[in-house]
């Protein structure tokens, strides 16, 4: 097993979540992963980090979609030990990362169905995704609010 977790398919790793998955779950105290304010189209919580989010302190309830690519788990790890937060991955499940950092800390994980389409930089709609997307909460507060979002998919406790 590897712990790449892959790209998308432009070749890079930031990919904007869908504004209408951010609405769906409530609000949230933290971006740590966040664009830049400049290039922003939308805000995901109250509080965003651009640059250096996995060195400095999360506080309150984190949205985290982190960068795809290697150091996808990181992020993972540092939500799971932050313990309150929801965050949108690919659905690599037989990844190392998978089995260390959401089958044995996470609360739930919520299988979206089908490929999600996620957003460009700029704002516009890309096209759809090259794997499954999940959510991963570490919490029964988040979970409950991936429960109650109305998103089409299936969520699963652990």
């Amino acid at each position: 097993m590897e712990r790449n977790f892959n790209t998308n398919t432009d070749n890079h790793d930031e990919w904007l979540t869908p504004p209408k998955i951010i609405q769906s779950l409530g609000e949230f105290d933290l971006d740590p992963c966040s664009p830049s304010p400049s290039t922003r189209p939308w805000t995901t919580a109250i509080m965003h980090y651009w640059e250096g989010g996995l060195e400095k302190d999360w506080y309150g309830r984190v949205w985290c979609n982190p960068p795809y690519g290697r150091e996808t788990f990181k992020w993972l790890e540092k939500l799971a030990e932050h313990g309150e937060g929801i965050a949108l991955i690919f659905c690599r499940t037989e990844t190392i990362g998978f089995h260390e950092q959401i089958w044995g800390k996470a609360h739930s994980v919520f299988f979206f169905k089908g490929r999600l389409k996620f957003f460009k930089i700029t704002g516009e709609e890309g096209g759809t995704s090259n794997a499954p997307s999940c959510l991963v909460s570490y919490s029964e507060n988040d979970s409950k609010k991936i429960k109650n979002s109305g998103l089409n998919g299936k969520q699963v406790y652990l």
